[in-house]
C-alpha cells in the first residue's frame, strides 16, 4: 500500500508538473517581445496630460472657449426652457457626460465663499438660477477640457491620463488667469467673466474662468 501510495504521489506530481510546462509554453507563444525601440514608440502612443496642456492652453483651448462664449443670461433662459436644445445650441457634450457652457458673465461680484467660489448677481437671470466663479486655489471639473468638444478620450493612454488633462488644463487656469487677480478686492464691483461649466446642479452654474476683470 505504501509503494502505491507513493507511486500515485508521484504520477500527479509528474501531471501537475506537465500541465504547469504546458502553461508557460502557451504563454510564450502568446507574448511579444518588443525592442527598445517598439517600446519607446508603443509609449508614446497616446498624448502626455501635462505637456498637452501647456502646449494647447494659452493657443488653442482657452481662445477658443472666448470666441464661442455666450451671454449667460441668454444660456440660462434657453436652459430653463429646454436644457436638451439649449445643449445643442450652445453647449458641447463628450459621450454621455454632461453638456458644457462657454459664457460671458456681467455682473456684480460677491464674497469668496469657504469652498473659493466668488457669487457673481447678473440682471436677467432665471428665477432660482445662482452663478459661481471657481477662484481657487481648487479648481474642480473637466468644463475646460470639453468645452471646445475638440479633446477626446482616444487622444489618451487611458482614462487616468485622460482626466489628467482635465486637472493640467485647471493648473493652467490657476497660473494663468487666477494668478493676480485679487477676489476679496472685486467683493461688490461690477466684473466681467468669461468662463465655462458644466451643467450638473441647474440652479447654480459653477465656471472655471478663462478671463476675470473689474468692469467700468
Amino acid at each position: 500500500m505504501v509503494k502505491r501510495t507513493k507511486r500515485s504521489a508521484l504520477s500527479r506530481r509528474l501531471i501537475l508538473t506537465g500541465v504547469v510546462l504546458i502553461v508557460l509554453i502557451s504563454m510564450g507563444f502568446g507574448t511579444k517581445f518588443v525592442g527598445k525601440g517598439e517600446a519607446k514608440t508603443a509609449e508614446s502612443t497616446g498624448l502626455d496630460p501635462a505637456k498637452f496642456a501647456s502646449d494647447k492652453f494659452s493657443s488653442v483651448i482657452a481662445p477658443q472657449i472666448i470666441k464661442q462664449a455666450t451671454d449667460i443670461v441668454a444660456v440660462a433662459t434657453a436652459i430653463h426652457a429646454d436644457p436638451a436644445t439649449a445643449a445643442k445650441k450652445y453647449g458641447k457634450q463628450e459621450g454621455s457626460s454632461a453638456p458644457v457652457f462657454s459664457v460671458i458673465v456681467k455682473g456684480t461680484a460677491g464674497q469668496v465663499n469657504s469652498d473659493g467660489l466668488m457669487p457673481i448677481v447678473v440682471q436677467g437671470m432665471p428665477a432660482g438660477v445662482k452663478i459661481y466663479v471657481q477662484m481657487g486655489p481648487a479648481l474642480n471639473g473637466t468644463a475646460i477640457r470639453d468645452a471646445t468638444g475638440t479633446v477626446h478620450f482616444e487622444q489618451f493612454v487611458n482614462q487616468l491620463d485622460y482626466q489628467a488633462a482635465a486637472s493640467e488644463l485647471n493648473n493652467q487656469v490657476r497660473a494663468k488667469v487666477l494668478k493676480g487677480v485679487d477676489a476679496k478686492a472685486l467683493n461688490g464691483k461690477p466684473v466681467t467673466t468669461i468662463g465655462t461649466f458644466q451643467l450638473g446642479n441647474p440652479e447654480a452654474y459653477i465656471l472655471v474662468p478663462l478671463k476675470i476683470e473689474q468692469s467700468k
